[in-house]
């Protein structure tokens, strides 16, 4: 398909995407308070179970699943809130099931909130300690039901755990009886925390909490801190990632160190952190495929390597001093400079030793740097940041240097994703010198346009965007001067992101880091203008970027170049067929801003790259030579000069060659001549646009080789590409044509019309349909010139294609393409009076409509639907072109009867079941009714028409939409002309399969009979005009598909001894007995015959299938015999001897209605054949199923020898046939 310069509307996704975000931004309050306080005053009613307690968790959850991306919206409202559902929980009367209730709906509060900002409200008093550990305690923790309640209470203890006084000063007298000690509180925690930490439920994730705010008290690290940390590890050690319960073990394990060296105090973690490290690196969690535990593993390394090194702030740090965004801006409209930032010192400690486990946990952090999963890598990346922080300067850039590995081109994405994640916190600690931007900078730009090719598709989305995220920490990090020699590659490499990258995540992070950058650097060029156009929202529309906001910023100097050359070098080879055909188009409308410099040096590159062995390269390099061209061309057109004026030589004859380089190294052949083929038609078509000079060479006749060619195998081409290729071959021909084949102005060249013409013709008529679907569209796209003088040959060929036969009923492509052509060739020649061979005119204008309107009836349909409609759709697009063409030439042409039938025809389509056929034919039809230039004669009930049809309300109404569309079509049956047509179309709806098509059809036409009952003569027309439709399209009985099969099968089991082939044909048989009159009458008498078969097997198995078949279709016999019918099928023994069953069959056949099977009487012979005598047929005929077994009785006894029926041969102990001299029997033998 042709490129065009339209920009393409944005993907279902991404405007999804926008409306959620826009609705998600408005919300600026929580605006449920009212309801919520509701909600929660009648959880005491609710709470027994059943309906009313679902809705009211359901809404809760609904009212804050809306907060999730605000949450801090809620903060003014948790108090209030958790003060009602702690009242329920603190009431002792209250019952378990509402205080679990209260439970969920906090859990539901914590979970959009997040716990940290939630624990602070829970009542922490010495008071509460005991009541909530009771709580606790009283839980059972194998209840799935309420695992809310016990991660809630989980937390409340570790809140409590936080009060300044000792524990025991809570336990009294521990001695309660002689002999029996209770459990202080210490221990009763402890216990509660172990046991909890491997559970699988939410609860160990609150267990590790509460653990690390227990063990950190100074009461209980003296004497429990170091044999929890046993216990802990030996679980470690003991645990396997391999197993389900092995992975909870550890899972509870790890989320408890970590928490407690983050929270314990360094002096208390320091003793234990070298044998925590070691047990972790025995774990070997990097081998586990448990995403969970790899990051686990990556905090609690982290946690220890901080723990080694002293907490400090680097004295050697970057501070850019002034990090205001408002006093930024007001220093730079006052034409002042920042704060000078402070000058790094020297680490006074930089000669301390460095603990011997921090080189093993920084190399740990880097390999989590590559890890597979991004949540590791988010958790390494962090971990290197605040490592760093610690470390001396030398220390810290050797760990920069280690970063800056990560982006070798021998690495995986996940290595590049994961650096740039560390240079960013780096960066945005402060950690990161400017000495050191040099080298950052060169890698984040490789970096923003990362993109590997994997199989289908690619990979680098992640690390573009993490590349955007650096720069963004870049512009809050460091002071303007200090970017400034970086600011032209940053600010074009952000641009290049935010219009020219594939994925709408990277666009805006790139259109977030530009914004930045304007906003804290301000040394970006443009940088205000840009982003008024290349804001959040404008960049969620790929085509929009690519087409116009790109032509907007080119028109910025430092920008052209840059942009460019990035679609040249990485987009115009994409593996997105997509991405390059946009890439050319921008090319396309960039070379207009920049025409020197695409001609002189681009150009050559594009040539270079057509011939390159990547497919992609090729196919991306020669629609962009195309592009570049036209682009030129029209810029030289502008000044009245040859497109050769901005070309040199070489380049035009380099693209000369492009066609037949390609034909000589056989790139057409294979998957890869189909975007070969695509390309060159475009090709051809923009350099015939761009008037190059080759009239006469040689090169025409291959180009038109190329197009014929590609015309002719189109059946070869794969179905997904088929449709462009076709498109851009017949555009091509077009331009080819009008460009290079005109003699002289208005007049062809004799020789190429006629054997353009006649091969043409002859292609229509080939075997195969997408042949004749690629000739018919040349055809129709042939200029007017080419046409003179064979315009009733044309159309009559394109007539024969149109016209459906037995024999291409199934391929409706060709009939549509057809249609598509006349149309076209109509609009080309225009009307002229008098010349049938040259323009439309009185003696060829009947047939042209004869051609239109005979495919409005084409109700083809396949495995793909109702593919007929697509015939049909052209059919209603030509009637309208044609006719608007007539009546703005010679309106007399357009006679009553065609216009009457014309409008009929349509407004039939306008009344049936499919949405888009039902709406193109409504946009006809109020096109045709409507236009005024002048208006179409002969439209019945204009006057009416256009009362029921309003011009005003036309672009109002959605008629895609059953709810508007049939409310108004139903008003055209009370217009005699429309009635039956619309009638017929508002029944094919009624029988749709879509509910909303039936549900709304059907209520509009109620609607329509309620209007007129009360009007006799209305409602009889409408009576009369529905029992005509009936009338008119009953059934047939007698359908040339169940004929044809049931003489098929009986053909193919005939004489058959082949039990399975047999068995085959019994419930064909049975099926067929659904189809009325003759047909099942001929089907009941072959199961008849089935059931004397000689074969037992072959009469049981007819007997049980007729007796399910009976019961299934109940209108195959009245229902005065069924019970009788189905008492013979299943009471007689039908392996029984074929006398007994012969009777209870002739039964049958009498109750079903079907003539019993007869002998077939004695025939008399002469006296001359009694020398070869021929026994006569004893027994019945059965077509299909051979005979029984009846012995011949003959004057003469029984022949000592085989004879030879023609079902074959048998011996005289067998049923024998003998040939007749015409066929008598009921099945014909």
């Amino acid at each position: 398909m042709a490129l065009s310069d339209e920009p393409a509307a944005g993907g279902p996704e991404e405007e999804a995407e926008e409306e959620t975000l826009v609705f998600r931004a408005a919300l600026e309050a929580f605006g449920e308070s009212a309801e919520t306080r509701a909600l929660l005053g009648r959880l005491r009613e609710v709470h027994g179970g059943g309906v009313a307690r679902e809705v009211a968790l359901e809404r809760f959850r609904v009212i804050m699943d809306k907060y999730q991306e605000q949450p801090h919206l809620l903060d003014p409202h948790l108090e209030w809130m958790m003060n009602l559902l702690l009242d329920i929980v603190q009431d002792q009367t209250s019952p378990a099931s509402l205080v679990h209730l209260a439970f969920k709906f906090l859990y539901i509060i914590t979970k959009v909130r997040g716990y940290k900002t939630f624990l602070s409200l829970f009542p922490h008093e010495v008071a509460d300690v005991e009541p909530v550990l009771d709580l606790v305690t009283d839980q059972n923790p194998k209840d799935h039901e309420t695992w809310e309640t016990r991660y809630m209470l989980l937390l409340w203890l570790s809140v409590t755990c936080l009060i300044p006084f000792d524990f025991s000063r809570l336990d009294g007298n521990l001695l309660t009886q002689p002999g029996q000690t209770r459990m202080s509180i210490m221990d009763r925690i402890l216990q509660i925390a172990e046991s909890y930490l491997i559970v699988s439920d939410k609860a160990r994730d609150a267990a590790a909490v509460l653990m690390s705010r227990f063990i950190t008290r100074p009461d209980v690290k003296r004497s429990k801190m170091a044999e929890f940390l046993d216990w802990s590890l030996c679980n470690l050690a003991s645990s396997s990632f391999q197993t389900l319960q092995g992975v909870i073990t550890m899972d509870g394990m790890l989320q408890a160190l970590a928490q407690i060296f983050k929270h314990g105090k360094r002096e208390d973690c320091l003793p234990y952190a070298a044998t925590v490290l070691r047990c972790l690196d025995d774990c070997k969690l990097p081998e586990s495929n448990q995403t969970l535990l790899r990051k686990l593993g990556v905090k609690l390394v982290q946690r220890l390597g901080l723990t080694f090194l002293k907490p400090r702030v680097a004295a050697w740090r970057y501070q850019r001093g002034c990090r205001s965004l408002a006093a930024n801006l007001q220093l730079l409209a006052q034409g002042q400079s920042e704060q000078k930032p402070l000058i790094p010192t020297e680490d006074a400690d930089e000669d301390d030793d460095v603990p011997e486990g921090v080189e093993s946990v920084i190399e740990q952090l880097l390999v989590g740097l590559k890890d597979k999963d991004t949540v590791v890598r988010w958790s390494a990346a962090k971990g290197i940041g605040r490592m760093a922080g610690r470390l001396p300067k030398a220390l810290a850039d050797d760990v920069v240097g280690s970063v800056l590995d990560c982006f070798s081109f021998q690495e995986t994405d996940k290595a590049w994703h994961g650096g740039c994640l560390a240079l960013a916190e780096l960066g945005r600690r402060g950690l990161l010198l400017p000495s050191r931007l040099v080298d950052v900078v060169a890698v984040i730009l490789k970096a923003l346009t990362y993109d590997e090719k994997r199989g289908s598709c690619s990979v680098g989305t992640n690390v573009r965007d993490a590349a955007c995220y650096v720069c963004w920490a870049f512009a809050r990090a460091y002071e303007p001067r200090e970017l400034k020699p970086f600011v032209t590659a940053i600010s074009s490499a952000l641009v290049i992101a935010a219009v020219f990258d594939r994925d709408i995540n990277c666009r805006r992070a790139a259109s977030a880091a530009f914004q930045e950058n304007v906003g804290r650097q301000g040394t970006f060029p443009h940088g205000i203008d840009i982003l008024t156009t290349a804001d959040y929202f404008a960049v969620g529309n790929r085509a929009n970027c690519f087409l116009v906001i790109s032509v907007y910023i080119a028109g910025f100097p430092e920008y052209t170049q840059p942009m460019i050359d990035h679609l040249v070098t990485m987009k115009i080879n994409h593996w997105d067929g997509v991405i390059r055909e946009l890439a050319v188009k921008a090319l396309h409308n960039l070379t207009q801003r920049a025409p020197e410099y695409s001609a002189t040096q681009v150009f050559p590159r594009l040539l270079s790259m057509t011939l390159s062995p990547d497919l992609h390269t090729r196919h991306g390099s020669i629609l962009a030579c195309a592009e570049v061209a036209y682009a030129l061309y029209k810029l030289a057109a502008q000044e009245n000069r040859p497109v050769t004026d901005h070309l040199d030589e070489q380049a035009v004859q380099g693209l000369k060659q492009i066609h037949q380089q390609l034909y000589d190294r056989q790139l057409y052949r294979g998957l890869g001549g189909e975007l070969m083929r695509q390309a060159v038609c475009v090709l051809i078509e923009k350099l015939s646009l761009s008037k190059m000079p080759f009239q006469g060479d040689t090169i025409i006749d291959g180009w038109q080789w190329l197009i014929n060619d590609t015309l002719g195998c189109l059946h070869l081409i794969s179905s997904h590409s088929r449709q462009q290729i076709k498109d851009a071959a017949v555009s091509a021909l077009a331009t080819l044509c009008s460009e290079y084949y005109m003699k002289e102005p208005g007049e062809a060249d004799p020789a190429i019309q006629e054997k353009l013409i006649t091969q043409y013709l002859a292609e229509l008529r080939s075997p195969e349909e997408m042949t004749r679907c690629g000739f018919s569209l040349a055809l129709g796209a042939l200029p007017g010139f080419l046409l003179k003088g064979r315009l009733q040959q044309v159309l009559a060929g394109l007539r024969a294609v149109t016209h459906t036969s037995p024999e291409d009923v199934n391929f409706p492509e060709s009939r549509r393409d057809g249609l598509k052509a006349i149309a076209r060739i109509c609009q080309t020649v225009g009307v002229k009076p008098g010349a049938p061979d040259e323009a439309v005119c009185r003696e060829n204008v009947s047939q042209i409509y004869s051609a239109l309107l005979g495919c409005m009836n084409d109700y083809t349909t396949d495995s793909r639907g109702d593919v007929g409609g697509w015939v049909r759709k052209a059919a209603m697009t030509g009637l309208m072109d044609v006719t608007l063409l007539l009546a703005q030439s010679q309106p007399e042409l357009i006679e009553a009867h065609i216009c009457e039938r014309i409008m009929c025809c349509v407004a039939q389509q306008a009344s049936e079941k499919i949405d888009r056929f039902r709406a193109h034919a409504i946009s006809v039809f109020l096109t045709l009714l409507h236009f005024d230039s002048p208006p179409i004669p002969h439209v019945p009930h204009r006057g009416e028409l256009e009362k029921l049809f309003p011009r005003s309300d036309v672009a109002s109404v959605n008629w895609n939409a059953p709810s508007q569309a049939f409310s108004r079509i139903t008003q055209l049956l009370g217009l005699p002309t429309y009635r039956y047509p619309v009638l017929l179309g508002l029944v094919v709806s009624l029988g749709g399969l879509t509910e909303s098509t039936v549900r709304h059809s059907t209520q509009s036409l109620f609607e329509y009979m309620k209007g007129v009952q009360s009007d006799p003569q209305a409602l009889g027309s409408f009576s009369r005009t529905l029992l005509q439709i009936f009338e008119d399209n009953l059934l047939n009985d007698s359908h040339p598909f169940a004929v044809k099969l049931l003489a098929l099968c009986k053909k193919e089991i005939k004489n058959s001894k082949d039990v399975q082939k047999l068995l085959s044909a019994i419930p064909v048989f049975c099926e067929m007995v659904q189809f009325p009159g003759n047909v099942r009458r001929s089907a009941l008498l072959q199961l008849c015959l089935l059931l004397c078969h000689r074969f037992p097997l072959i009469r049981k198995s007819t007997a049980s299938q007729v007796y399910e078949t009976l019961l299934t279709y109940s209108d195959v016999v009245g229902a005065d015999v069924l019970d009788e019918v189905v008492t013979v099928l299943s009471d007689t023994a039908w392996d029984a001897e074929l006398a007994v069953v012969r009777e209870q069959r002739n039964r049958l056949c009498d109750l079903l209605g079907v003539p019993r099977p007869q002998l077939v009487p004695q025939v008399t012979l002469s006296p001359a054949q009694h020398e070869a005598p021929v026994l006569p047929r004893a027994l019945e005929c059965s077509g299909a199923s051979g005979c029984a077994q009846l012995l011949p009785v003959h004057p003469h006894g029984p022949f000592p020898r085989l004879m030879s029926g023609p079902l074959g041969l048998r011996d005289q102990q067998s049923c024998l046939l003998w040939p007749l001299p015409a066929p008598v029997g009921p099945c014909g033998i």
